[in-house]
């Protein structure tokens, strides 16, 4: 956990890493000394504990895939601009609480919230002990769920969902230059990683499937000479359907009654035309776990209501900018753990938690 203390400047009172007790933690919450200042500059701080809480020298876990979890608690409306860093915060796969009371400004704290289920406007300071109890049984069965395993699953059935749309027509050659670079580091094999490549505009359509290619070079050199398929309107739904009926299948040669990880990894540079939830549950029922990777034309809600987790869902400015990605991504994809029973907690958007970090965020201006 972390505290940090806002008016005009931020200030961190202790870190992720500062306190390894629930004791010392509850100790340092009571020593708290009121901050004071004006003015209220929520943006600003919101982007301080981007860049110096939820980071890896701060004791951040967030590339081991442990969720980020920010409460933010503010008395009144911010006097600079809050939706570049709260977007920002979102994109890096943090889940906002915004807590308003007294002046605090509704629009505002949508923008920050990570989503409506996320957002508490209270009248008067005194209503957050009506809120305590929601929010308390959030942490106390995230930290209670089992934590997964960190070992890399032996197998893994991976699928690529690229857009083959007219937007992406100059992109083509940096995406598939990430899919050689990101296969390129499995291990393919018929009884290891196997791979599948899916191009899609309006229709879908598949290049190889799981089964197609038993070989590393075969693949690689499969995925060199795919053409780009152009096409109107991107129906980013409609193949996410034709991934979890066609590609995610025995005949297809999925291994997901083996227990075997599914794997999606969606590359996509803009916002479907058509609807991506259901599709997007329909495929967590059936155990396929999402990755998504977006230019900054992509919707990034989307790609994040698409992925298995908000840190699954990356956001890129230009696909050139790939390569920035590819490590973690591997990182992720690797620890995926093979499907068995587990005793597990649904909270919220239904990832399933394990461990945190919680960054406590508090606005004192007076």
């Amino acid at each position: 956990m972390a505290v940090v203390q806002y008016s005009d400047e931020a200030a961190v009172y202790f870190n992720l890493k500062t306190h390894r007790s629930k004791k010392a933690i509850i100790y340092a919450v009571r020593n708290l000394r009121h901050k004071g200042g004006r003015p209220r500059n929520t943006g600003a701080a919101l982007q301080f504990v981007q860049d110096h809480v939820f980071t890896a020298s701060s004791g951040s876990r967030r590339l081991e895939g442990v969720p980020q979890i920010l409460f933010l608690m503010t008395g009144g409306q911010s006097n600079d601009d809050v939706s570049g860093a709260a977007l920002n915060l979102k994109q890096m796969g943090v889940l906002s609480f915004a807590i308003g009371m007294k002046n605090a400004q509704q629009e505002e704290l949508q923008n920050i919230a990570f989503s409506s289920k996320f957002l508490f406007n209270l009248p008067v300071f005194g209503e957050l002990l009506s809120v305590q109890p929601e929010l308390a049984a959030f942490v106390q069965a995230a930290i209670q769920t089992e934590r997964p395993t960190v070992l890399e699953s032996p197998q893994r059935d991976i699928v690529f969902l690229l857009d083959g749309s007219d937007d992406t027509r100059s992109d083509f050659t940096a995406m598939k230059s990430f899919v050689h670079r990101v296969v390129d580091a499995l291990n393919v094999g018929e009884d290891n990683d196997r791979v599948s490549v899916v191009q899609y505009s309006r229709d879908p359509q598949t290049h190889f499937s799981l089964n197609t290619y038993t070989e590393k070079q075969d693949v690689l050199a499969a995925v060199q000479q795919l053409n780009h398929k152009g096409g109107r309107p991107l129906n980013t739904g409609a193949a996410l359907n034709y991934v979890r009926n066609t590609a995610f299948v025995d005949s297809s040669g999925s291994r997901h009654q083996e227990g075997v990880p599914q794997i999606l990894i969606l590359l996509s540079g803009g916002r479907s035309e058509d609807d991506v939830a259901s599709a997007a549950a329909a495929l967590k029922q059936d155990k396929v776990v999402p990755f998504c990777v977006g230019t900054r034309n992509a919707d990034i809600l989307e790609q994040q209501m698409i992925a298995d987790n908000p840190s699954y869902a990356f956001s890129v400015l230009r696909f050139d900018d790939i390569g920035s990605i590819d490590e973690q991504l591997v990182s992720f994809v690797k620890r995926v753990p093979h499907q068995q029973p587990r005793l597990t907690t649904q909270i919220g958007l239904g990832k399933t938690l394990s461990s945190l970090s919680l960054s406590l965020f508090l606005s004192f201006a007076t």
